[in-house]
Protein backbone atom coordinates (compact mmCIF):
# COMPACT_ATOMS: atom_id res chain seq x y z
CA UNK A 1 0.00 0.00 0.00
CA UNK A 2 1.39 3.39 -0.72
CA UNK A 3 1.80 6.15 1.49
CA UNK A 4 -0.78 8.57 0.12
CA UNK A 5 -3.41 5.46 0.27
CA UNK A 6 -1.74 4.99 3.83
CA UNK A 7 -2.13 8.19 5.00
CA UNK A 8 -6.28 8.39 3.30
CA UNK A 9 -7.19 5.33 5.71
CA UNK A 10 -5.72 6.59 8.58
CA UNK A 11 -8.11 9.90 8.03
CA UNK A 12 -11.19 7.52 7.77
CA UNK A 13 -10.48 5.76 11.04
CA UNK A 14 -9.54 9.04 12.84
CA UNK A 15 -12.97 10.42 11.23
CA UNK A 16 -14.89 7.66 12.82
CA UNK A 17 -13.64 7.47 16.25
CA UNK A 18 -14.10 11.40 16.56
CA UNK A 19 -17.47 11.26 15.47
CA UNK A 20 -18.20 8.16 17.84
CA UNK A 21 -16.47 10.49 21.29
CA UNK A 22 -18.75 13.30 20.00
CA UNK A 23 -21.77 11.25 19.93
CA UNK A 24 -21.06 9.87 23.11
CA UNK A 25 -19.78 13.04 24.75
CA UNK A 26 -22.98 13.94 23.48
CA UNK A 27 -25.45 11.50 25.10
CA UNK A 28 -23.66 11.45 28.87
CA UNK A 29 -22.84 15.04 29.35
CA UNK A 30 -20.36 16.69 31.14
CA UNK A 31 -19.48 16.75 34.87
CA UNK A 32 -20.88 19.42 36.65
CA UNK A 33 -18.26 20.32 39.61
CA UNK A 34 -20.09 23.37 40.61
CA UNK A 35 -22.78 25.77 41.03
CA UNK A 36 -21.89 27.94 38.66
CA UNK A 37 -22.31 25.79 35.56
CA UNK A 38 -24.41 26.05 32.92
CA UNK A 39 -27.59 24.28 32.01
CA UNK A 40 -26.88 20.48 30.99
CA UNK A 41 -28.85 17.55 30.32
CA UNK A 42 -29.56 13.85 31.49
CA UNK A 43 -31.27 10.63 31.04
CA UNK A 44 -31.87 7.28 33.97
CA UNK A 45 -30.64 4.32 32.67
CA UNK A 46 -31.65 2.50 35.71
CA UNK A 47 -31.96 2.88 39.99
CA UNK A 48 -29.76 1.09 42.38
CA UNK A 49 -31.63 -2.28 43.31
CA UNK A 50 -30.88 -4.18 45.85
CA UNK A 51 -30.29 -7.51 45.35
CA UNK A 52 -29.04 -11.18 46.83
CA UNK A 53 -26.03 -11.19 44.73
CA UNK A 54 -24.02 -8.27 45.26
CA UNK A 55 -23.26 -6.54 41.84
CA UNK A 56 -20.11 -6.80 39.95
CA UNK A 57 -18.41 -3.73 40.35
CA UNK A 58 -17.01 -3.83 36.64
CA UNK A 59 -20.65 -4.23 35.23
CA UNK A 60 -21.96 -1.37 37.13
CA UNK A 61 -19.40 1.04 35.70
CA UNK A 62 -20.74 0.33 32.76
CA UNK A 63 -24.54 1.37 33.27
CA UNK A 64 -25.49 4.65 33.27
CA UNK A 65 -26.84 5.89 36.64
CA UNK A 66 -30.01 7.42 36.90
CA UNK A 67 -30.83 11.37 36.26
CA UNK A 68 -28.09 11.57 33.69
CA UNK A 69 -29.65 12.30 30.52
CA UNK A 70 -32.68 14.45 29.39
CA UNK A 71 -33.99 11.49 26.95
CA UNK A 72 -33.89 8.03 27.30
CA UNK A 73 -36.16 4.91 25.76
CA UNK A 74 -37.87 7.79 23.71
CA UNK A 75 -39.24 10.02 26.36
CA UNK A 76 -37.65 13.28 26.71
CA UNK A 77 -38.02 15.79 29.66
CA UNK A 78 -38.71 19.22 28.42
CA UNK A 79 -38.98 22.41 30.64
CA UNK A 80 -41.53 25.16 28.91
CA UNK A 81 -39.04 27.52 30.24
CA UNK A 82 -35.26 27.15 30.95
CA UNK A 83 -34.72 30.38 33.12
CA UNK A 84 -36.73 31.57 36.01
CA UNK A 85 -36.49 34.59 38.73
CA UNK A 86 -36.04 33.22 42.11
CA UNK A 87 -38.55 33.57 44.71
CA UNK A 88 -40.78 31.32 47.25
CA UNK A 89 -43.00 29.87 45.07
CA UNK A 90 -42.36 29.60 41.31
CA UNK A 91 -43.91 27.97 38.92
CA UNK A 92 -42.56 25.65 37.08
CA UNK A 93 -43.97 23.44 33.84
CA UNK A 94 -42.52 20.67 32.09
CA UNK A 95 -43.63 18.09 29.31
CA UNK A 96 -42.45 14.33 29.28
CA UNK A 97 -42.60 13.81 25.48
CA UNK A 98 -42.95 10.26 24.58
CA UNK A 99 -41.44 8.19 21.48
CA UNK A 100 -44.48 9.54 19.32
CA UNK A 101 -43.09 13.21 20.05
CA UNK A 102 -46.32 13.84 22.20
CA UNK A 103 -46.70 14.63 25.86
CA UNK A 104 -47.86 11.78 27.85
CA UNK A 105 -50.38 12.02 29.25
CA UNK A 106 -50.86 8.29 30.82
CA UNK A 107 -48.95 7.31 33.89
CA UNK A 108 -48.49 4.47 36.59
CA UNK A 109 -49.01 5.10 39.98
CA UNK A 110 -45.60 4.99 42.18
CA UNK A 111 -45.86 5.19 45.58
CA UNK A 112 -48.76 7.01 45.36
CA UNK A 113 -47.97 9.54 43.08
CA UNK A 114 -47.94 9.65 39.03
CA UNK A 115 -44.98 11.81 39.05
CA UNK A 116 -42.06 12.55 41.72
CA UNK A 117 -40.16 15.74 41.11
CA UNK A 118 -36.72 16.39 43.11
CA UNK A 119 -35.37 19.63 42.66
CA UNK A 120 -31.41 20.32 44.00
CA UNK A 121 -29.53 23.12 43.68
CA UNK A 122 -25.94 22.08 42.39
CA UNK A 123 -24.17 23.02 45.14
CA UNK A 124 -26.75 21.34 47.08
CA UNK A 125 -27.60 23.92 49.40
CA UNK A 126 -31.07 23.47 48.48
CA UNK A 127 -33.10 19.93 48.01
CA UNK A 128 -37.40 19.77 47.49
CA UNK A 129 -39.25 16.82 46.72
CA UNK A 130 -42.51 18.09 45.45
CA UNK A 131 -45.36 16.32 43.21
CA UNK A 132 -46.70 18.29 40.28
CA UNK A 133 -50.02 18.61 39.16
CA UNK A 134 -50.88 17.51 35.70
CA UNK A 135 -53.16 19.08 33.20
CA UNK A 136 -53.40 17.50 29.81
CA UNK A 137 -49.67 16.55 28.68
CA UNK A 138 -48.06 19.41 31.01
CA UNK A 139 -46.53 19.49 34.11
CA UNK A 140 -46.68 22.37 36.79
CA UNK A 141 -45.55 23.01 40.74
CA UNK A 142 -44.43 25.93 42.67
CA UNK A 143 -40.53 25.53 43.76
CA UNK A 144 -38.78 27.86 45.98
CA UNK A 145 -35.62 28.65 44.42
CA UNK A 146 -32.93 30.40 45.05
CA UNK A 147 -30.10 32.19 42.15
CA UNK A 148 -28.04 29.50 40.67
CA UNK A 149 -28.33 26.59 38.82
CA UNK A 150 -30.71 23.57 39.72
CA UNK A 151 -31.14 20.26 38.76
CA UNK A 152 -34.07 18.82 38.14
CA UNK A 153 -35.36 15.10 38.40
CA UNK A 154 -38.60 13.47 37.17
CA UNK A 155 -39.05 10.29 38.42
CA UNK A 156 -41.85 8.29 36.37
CA UNK A 157 -43.56 5.47 34.99
CA UNK A 158 -45.24 6.16 31.64
CA UNK A 159 -48.15 3.75 30.86
CA UNK A 160 -46.62 1.26 28.81
CA UNK A 161 -42.81 1.51 29.14
CA UNK A 162 -40.43 1.17 32.07
CA UNK A 163 -39.66 3.44 35.13
CA UNK A 164 -37.87 6.26 34.55
CA UNK A 165 -35.81 9.12 36.04
CA UNK A 166 -35.14 12.05 33.26
CA UNK A 167 -33.16 15.13 34.52
CA UNK A 168 -32.53 18.76 33.29
CA UNK A 169 -30.73 22.28 34.45
CA UNK A 170 -33.14 25.35 35.29
CA UNK A 171 -31.23 28.21 35.75
CA UNK A 172 -32.18 30.41 38.06
CA UNK A 173 -31.62 34.24 37.80
CA UNK A 174 -29.62 36.66 40.25
CA UNK A 175 -26.13 36.91 41.95
CA UNK A 176 -25.43 34.48 44.35
CA UNK A 177 -22.42 32.51 46.14
CA UNK A 178 -21.72 28.78 45.83
CA UNK A 179 -21.72 26.74 48.91
CA UNK A 180 -18.67 25.23 49.93
CA UNK A 181 -18.65 21.50 49.37
CA UNK A 182 -20.05 19.47 52.16
CA UNK A 183 -17.95 17.26 54.90
CA UNK A 184 -19.03 13.77 55.88
CA UNK A 185 -21.56 14.04 57.91
CA UNK A 186 -24.26 10.97 59.74
CA UNK A 187 -26.27 12.69 61.67
CA UNK A 188 -28.76 15.59 60.99
CA UNK A 189 -30.61 17.83 63.28
CA UNK A 190 -33.70 19.17 61.37
CA UNK A 191 -36.79 20.89 63.47
CA UNK A 192 -35.97 19.40 66.75
CA UNK A 193 -35.13 15.87 65.15
CA UNK A 194 -31.90 14.05 65.29
CA UNK A 195 -31.60 11.84 62.89
CA UNK A 196 -28.74 9.64 62.21
CA UNK A 197 -27.08 7.38 59.42
CA UNK A 198 -25.37 3.88 60.32
CA UNK A 199 -23.91 1.72 57.64
CA UNK A 200 -21.54 2.50 54.18
CA UNK A 201 -21.54 2.41 50.74
CA UNK A 202 -19.64 0.25 48.48
CA UNK A 203 -19.08 0.70 44.65
CA UNK A 204 -20.89 -2.17 43.17
CA UNK A 205 -21.98 -3.93 46.77
CA UNK A 206 -25.32 -4.01 48.45
CA UNK A 207 -25.44 -1.81 51.21
CA UNK A 208 -27.81 -1.68 54.33
CA UNK A 209 -28.55 1.41 55.73
CA UNK A 210 -30.17 2.32 58.82
CA UNK A 211 -31.92 5.85 59.40
CA UNK A 212 -32.78 6.48 63.01
CA UNK A 213 -35.12 9.21 64.18
CA UNK A 214 -35.24 10.55 68.12
CA UNK A 215 -36.31 13.98 69.24
CA UNK A 216 -35.14 15.57 72.34
CA UNK A 217 -33.33 11.96 73.00
CA UNK A 218 -36.19 9.56 73.28
CA UNK A 219 -36.31 7.27 70.30
CA UNK A 220 -39.38 8.21 67.77
CA UNK A 221 -41.65 5.29 68.17
CA UNK A 222 -44.42 6.11 65.91
CA UNK A 223 -43.69 7.62 61.93
CA UNK A 224 -45.73 8.35 59.93
CA UNK A 225 -46.40 7.15 56.66
CA UNK A 226 -45.54 8.96 53.77
CA UNK A 227 -46.23 8.37 50.21
CA UNK A 228 -46.78 4.62 51.43
CA UNK A 229 -43.63 4.34 53.51
CA UNK A 230 -41.88 5.52 56.73
CA UNK A 231 -39.20 7.18 54.84
CA UNK A 232 -37.59 7.69 51.41
CA UNK A 233 -33.96 7.80 50.42
CA UNK A 234 -32.87 9.93 47.56
CA UNK A 235 -28.40 9.56 46.99
CA UNK A 236 -26.88 11.81 44.78
CA UNK A 237 -23.39 11.01 43.51
CA UNK A 238 -21.00 14.41 43.92
CA UNK A 239 -19.87 16.14 40.67
CA UNK A 240 -22.76 14.57 38.08
CA UNK A 241 -25.42 14.58 40.51
CA UNK A 242 -25.94 10.79 38.95
CA UNK A 243 -29.64 9.88 41.15
CA UNK A 244 -30.62 6.99 43.10
CA UNK A 245 -34.27 6.56 44.72
CA UNK A 246 -34.81 3.93 46.73
CA UNK A 247 -37.33 2.77 49.79
CA UNK A 248 -37.25 1.07 52.99
CA UNK A 249 -37.73 -2.29 54.01
CA UNK A 250 -41.28 -3.06 54.24
CA UNK A 251 -44.40 -1.14 54.41
CA UNK A 252 -46.78 0.18 56.83
CA UNK A 253 -49.49 -2.01 57.71
CA UNK A 254 -47.38 -5.25 56.83
CA UNK A 255 -47.37 -6.54 60.13
CA UNK A 256 -44.13 -6.45 60.65
CA UNK A 257 -42.64 -3.36 60.02
CA UNK A 258 -42.18 -0.75 62.90
CA UNK A 259 -42.98 2.93 62.66
CA UNK A 260 -39.39 3.84 63.61
CA UNK A 261 -37.17 4.69 65.70
CA UNK A 262 -35.50 2.89 62.47
CA UNK A 263 -36.17 2.73 59.02
CA UNK A 264 -33.75 0.26 56.83
CA UNK A 265 -32.58 0.68 53.26
CA UNK A 266 -30.67 -1.56 51.09
CA UNK A 267 -29.19 -0.09 47.84
CA UNK A 268 -26.15 0.01 45.76
CA UNK A 269 -24.15 2.83 44.17
CA UNK A 270 -22.48 2.79 40.76
CA UNK A 271 -18.89 3.85 41.51
CA UNK A 272 -16.70 4.75 44.47
CA UNK A 273 -16.49 8.63 45.64
CA UNK A 274 -19.31 11.11 47.46
CA UNK A 275 -22.72 10.78 47.71
CA UNK A 276 -25.46 13.06 49.61
CA UNK A 277 -28.52 11.16 51.00
CA UNK A 278 -31.77 13.01 51.44
CA UNK A 279 -34.28 11.27 53.92
CA UNK A 280 -38.18 12.30 53.87
CA UNK A 281 -39.87 11.42 56.91
CA UNK A 282 -43.36 12.21 57.89
CA UNK A 283 -44.08 12.83 62.21
CA UNK A 284 -47.11 14.99 63.88
CA UNK A 285 -48.39 15.31 60.03
CA UNK A 286 -44.99 17.60 59.07
CA UNK A 287 -42.47 16.03 56.35
CA UNK A 288 -39.23 16.65 57.15
CA UNK A 289 -35.61 16.24 55.38
CA UNK A 290 -32.64 14.98 56.79
CA UNK A 291 -29.11 15.49 54.99
CA UNK A 292 -26.25 13.39 54.51
CA UNK A 293 -22.87 13.67 53.35
CA UNK A 294 -20.93 9.92 52.69
CA UNK A 295 -17.93 8.17 51.29
CA UNK A 296 -18.29 5.14 49.03
CA UNK A 297 -15.47 3.00 48.73
CA UNK A 298 -14.75 1.27 46.24
CA UNK A 299 -13.81 -2.42 47.06
CA UNK A 300 -17.67 -4.08 46.32
CA UNK A 301 -17.30 -5.87 49.97
CA UNK A 302 -20.47 -4.48 51.51
CA UNK A 303 -22.78 -7.14 53.22
CA UNK A 304 -25.14 -8.64 50.87
CA UNK A 305 -28.89 -8.44 52.59
CA UNK A 306 -29.67 -10.76 55.10
CA UNK A 307 -32.24 -13.74 53.52
CA UNK A 308 -35.53 -12.66 53.66
CA UNK A 309 -35.15 -9.44 54.07
CA UNK A 310 -36.91 -7.18 51.49
CA UNK A 311 -35.25 -5.13 49.01
CA UNK A 312 -35.28 -1.62 48.51
CA UNK A 313 -36.97 -1.14 45.42
CA UNK A 314 -35.75 1.58 43.09
CA UNK A 315 -37.75 3.63 40.39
Amino acid sequence: MNTPTRLAGFGAIAAVVFGIALLVGRAVGPVAASDSAAPSHETHAGDATASDTPQDPAEAETEIPGGLMTSQDGYTLTLDQPRALPGDAVPVSFTINGPDGAPVTAYDVQHEKQLHLIAVRRDLSGFQHVHPTLTGGTWSVDLALTPGTWRLFADFKATGGDALTLGTDLAVDGSYEAVPPAQESRTATVDGYQVTLDGDLDAGADARLTLSVSKDGKPVTDLQPYLGAYGHLVALRSGDLAYLHVHPDGEPGDGTTRPGPDVVFHTAVPSAGTYHLYLDFQHDGVVRTAAFTVTAGGTGKSQPQEHGESSGHAH
